[in-house]
């Protein structure tokens, strides 16, 4: 099965770049990237050191309910192209993350979320998407649990 990565939304990360309120109504931080560890959701490229970088909430779900997290997220304070398709993406550079897969609901399937050695990423959601219960996966941080990007059948 082919799958894809897939960033947020270009319009979701335009408003912030623009100034929109986050998830919990809040303007977006500004940073300057000290380029570690600074991952763009958007461009799922790494912001290099130097640059200004946004920190906010942001919640990658439709809408609220029980199971909809909401978390920190960098994205790059000026307009980047977005990233995404069938290979690993740059930001994807710690030695593992959580896998899991969520239902059509948005709701989280219980016993898919598992911490994967990255090198085994594409691998174990081409795994979970297989499933007719599993709508789509996310990669989250392994450590602090921060969505990183959303997977999806191709």
């Amino acid at each position: 099965m082919a799958i894809k990565f897939t960033p947020i939304a270009t319009e979701i990360a335009r408003a912030y770049q623009a100034g929109g309120a986050d998830a919990y109504g809040m303007l977006p931080e500004r940073k300057m990237s000290d380029g570690q560890a600074v991952p763009c959701r958007h461009c799922l490229q790494n912001i290099t050191a130097g640059a200004t970088c946004l920190i906010l909430a942001h919640r990658p779900f439709p809408n609220l309910q029980p199971y909809a997290e909401t978390g920190p997220i960098f994205l790059c304070a000026d307009q980047c192209a977005q990233g995404g398709g069938g290979d690993l993406p740059a930001i994807l550079g710690s030695p593992n993350y959580i896998l899991r897969g969520y239902s059509a609901d948005n709701r989280i399937v219980y016993g898919t979320g598992k911490v994967t050695d990255t090198t085994d990423i594409q691998q174990a959601a081409e795994a979970l998407l297989v499933r007719a219960d599993i709508s789509y996966a996310h990669v989250r941080s392994a450590s602090n649990n921060c969505f990183q990007v959303r997977v999806d059948r191709a």
